[in-house]
């Protein structure tokens, strides 16, 4: 069933692709699946690399194939997309227990409070307490999700050599789609020729050598060496908020029970300090250490954290208090999201975790970051729902496609290990992109 678009001119003007901007539509074949995407060559700025395509689901068992892959390739003269580079402005050296300064503070719009939902696992956090994955598993498996080729002749072949987030071509499909959950990836044929990316990211993660071993803030991985527990660069991201004077807030998003250790290491490094980052106590940011949960049903949407209650059943102005509760969320936050409703939905995006947008709201800018978003919206993560007038109690339900780097952004993990600024740039971006559709619809308060 498609989706219900809203009639409202101003809000499409603001949270559609503006006409206006408009430049060209591309169109990208993810295996049988042939999705669009707008592009904006001029208008919207480009990403440091979030965008569509197929990942590794949080909890699924994906499909398998009686196929057996093999070691063919034909990825020659076949280009693909690389997100391996190290940022030269601000290096993560394992070497040494550098601090990484504050620098190139986000230019945000006054007056902007910017509330950021961030998934977990393989977004911030690269181990997984419900699949027992510890860092070297959790990160191993996330590769075959990003990198692609195709069956030929009952034998697989590789279709680029790099991993990226995108396909190379129209017939490329992930390792993952294709076979599904593969332990050990690199560590036998076909995954071997990847097993130099997984030890490069590894050492990025690696704690630094003489820095005290912090229990909340580090973590033991299978191999016996000691790894971050959160990346590097989400702490960048909080001092980079930080630096811009905007008012911003944190709300963790999860299917899964990492919410706990989470929020206790970063409350440790907001308190006590962190071996990259000696100026991270500085931030004045209260975590709750309470996590939350949100439930959904046939007849709304009950978000519950301590003795806070917050429900859409039954009440006259609908999912509009659940918009506000978030919108005045301060500090660090966490919620664990409704599993089971996504699964009963088929993993698409009507069951998935619930993003409130009021496009008319020019005070507040909602962000969501998740490895799982995509513009298919029959396997993604995020449930978008946009008020379609000030004020309005229903909103509608949005394809993820018109919120791409503007409200929703696909975490590529490899680039969040090798880039300290990643998430910074990415929340720029989508910054920008809002601020810039909302000037040419003309605005709204």
């Amino acid at each position: 069933m498609e989706l219900e678009r809203a009639n409202s001119v101003a809000a499409a003007a603001i949270l559609c692709w503006c006409p206006a901007l408009l430049t060209k539509r591309r169109r990208q074949r993810t295996g049988s699946e042939v999705i669009d995407r707008t592009e904006q060559s001029i208008s919207v700025s480009s990403g440091p690399g979030p965008g569509p395509g197929p990942g590794l689901m949080e909890q699924s068992s994906g499909q398998t194939s009686s196929e057996q892959p093999g070691e063919e390739s034909v990825s020659r003269g076949l280009s693909s997309t690389a997100p391996l580079p190290l940022s030269s402005s601000l290096p993560l050296s394992p070497s040494l227990p550098l601090s990484l300064p504050l620098s190139l503070p986000l230019t945000l719009p006054p007056r902007l409070k910017l509330v950021l939902h961030i998934d977990l696992n393989n977004t911030v956090l690269v181990s997984d307490a419900v699949t027992s994955q510890g860092t070297v598993a959790a990160l191993e498996g996330y590769l075959p999700g990003v990198t692609w080729g195709h069956t030929h002749k009952g034998r697989w072949q590789w279709l680029s050599e790099s991993p990226s987030l995108l396909p190379p071509c129209g017939r490329a499909v992930s390792y993952y789609s294709r076979y599904g959950r593969c332990p050990g990836f690199t560590s036998s044929s076909p995954g071997k020729r990847f097993r130099a990316v997984l030890e490069e990211h590894l050492q990025l993660l690696l704690w630094p050598p003489g820095a005290p071993v912090n229990p909340l803030l580090s973590v033991m991985g299978e191999d016996g060496r000691v790894y971050h527990r959160l990346l590097p660069s989400f702490f960048q991201l909080l001092l980079d908020l930080w630096t811009s004077g905007s008012d911003f807030a944190v709300v963790f998003r999860t299917f899964g029970t990492d919410l706990s250790p989470v929020l206790r290491a970063v409350e440790q490094g907001l308190t006590h300090g962190h071996p990259l980052f000696s100026n991270l106590t500085q931030l004045k940011l209260q975590v709750d250490l309470r996590p939350g949960q949100i439930r959904c049903s046939q007849g709304g949407v009950e978000l519950t954290q301590a003795q806070n209650r917050v429900s859409s059943v039954g009440r006259a102005d609908g999912e509009r208090g659940l918009y506000r509760f978030f919108s005045d969320i301060t500090g660090v936050t966490g919620f664990r999201d409704h599993y089971d409703w996504w699964a009963g939905h088929a993993f698409s995006l009507l069951g998935g975790k619930p993003l409130w947008i009021d496009p008319f709201d020019s005070n507040v800018q909602h962000i969501f970051i998740d490895d799982n978003i995509r513009a298919n919206d029959r396997d993604t993560i995020v449930h978008p729902r946009i008020f379609s007038e000030p004020g309005g109690s229903v909103p509608r339900s949005a394809s993820a496609s018109e919120l791409l780097d503007l409200c929703l952004v696909q975490t590529d993990l490899l680039k969040a290990i090798s880039d300290p600024r990643y998430f910074s740039l990415a929340v720029q971006t989508c910054v920008d992109n809002y601020h810039r559709n909302q000037e040419a619809g003309g605005g709204h308060s």
